[in-house]
């Protein structure tokens, strides 16, 4: 059994209680124009460059046996659609400025590394993290690890956007022990316009895992202009009013990303004055809201 990712994070405290381990599962289904991960969107492995490290030794034209890589006006481009992403650039560039984002590995591979910080979970009552782009996007790998997790007495949590097939999902709950479910968008017009795909199948596994007796933490991006508007904290509250959920973690939009776009050759689309100051003070207040209503809440992904 093997799968594709781009990133295992050690010592993460963003992502579940304690100290976890998360592993970034390659592929999403959706695509939100605030994506803080773009190199998890597509399940290809991609090539990224880093001008600003580029030596200019352009040993990586040669090395493309695809003819991907050109040099114009002492500027190396990469021609995205006939690169296969074989990585051979990446071995012969010395000065970092490429990397290969997806990696295939297999079951014990990921283990190796869950492994090495058992005894952080243990003292902290963390575990691991599945999360992505999309875990259920590679359901049988998911299966698998959550599988040789449980076996191991390792907690686990899946980091999920719900966009996935019930049927899919039910079959790993014996093995998670909580979730991390993404509401993008309380409206679903707009989150077909901003991530490419209605609500109704997100609202409806979130019921169903809720129904399950699932522990589930509902984490809300907070979007000013995009999926915030006004009457939008009472829209969100009848939501998880209504589905059950009583845990809610608000992760206000920042820019970090930015550069990434830039690395892979993508526009980044979002970035407006003062985005990430708005994005806070919203999310403060629709913190204190939620509050209010009587539901437990976190700030930024903290727990």
């Amino acid at each position: 059994m093997k799968g594709r990712i781009f990133r295992i994070q050690r010592f993460s405290i963003h992502d579940g209680y304690g100290i976890r381990t998360t592993v970034f599962f390659k592929g999403c289904p959706l695509r939100c124009i605030w994506c803080h991960n773009p190199e998890s969107q597509k399940f290809e492995r991609e090539i990224c460059y880093k001008a600003e490290k580029c030596l200019s030794c352009y040993e990586c034209v040669e090395a493309c046996e695809r003819g991907a890589i050109t040099v114009g006006n002492d500027e190396m481009d990469i021609d995205r659609e006939r690169c296969d992403g074989c990585g051979k650039c990446v071995e012969v560039c010395r000065g970092g400025a490429l990397e290969l984002f997806g990696m295939d590995v297999t079951v014990d591979d990921v283990i190796s590394v869950v492994e090495k910080d058992r005894v952080f979970y243990e003292s902290s009552g963390g575990g691991v993290t599945f999360s992505g782009g999309e875990p259920y996007f590679q359901p049988d790998f998911l299966l698998s690890l959550l599988k040789a997790c449980k076996s191991r007495g390792i907690s686990t949590a899946v980091d999920t956007s719900g966009y996935a097939n019930w049927e899919v999902m039910e079959k790993t709950l014996p093995f998670v022990d909580f979730f991390l479910y993404d509401l993008k968008d309380c409206r679903s017009d707009r989150h077909r316009e901003m991530c490419g795909a209605g609500n109704e199948l997100i609202l409806s596994n979130l019921r169903k895992l809720v129904d399950a007796g699932m522990e589930v933490i509902v984490r809300i991006p907070v979007v000013p202009g995009y999926n915030f508007e006004e009457g939008d904290f009472e829209c969100y509250f009848r939501i998880l009013e209504n589905v059950g959920v009583d845990r809610v973690d608000i992760l206000p939009y920042h820019s970090l990303a930015r550069d990434k776009y830039r690395w892979l050759g993508r526009e980044y689309m979002l970035e407006m004055p003062k985005m990430a100051e708005k994005a806070k003070n919203t999310a403060t207040e629709f913190a204190e809201f939620l509050e209010k209503k009587g539901l437990r809440v976190t700030l930024g992904g903290y727990f």
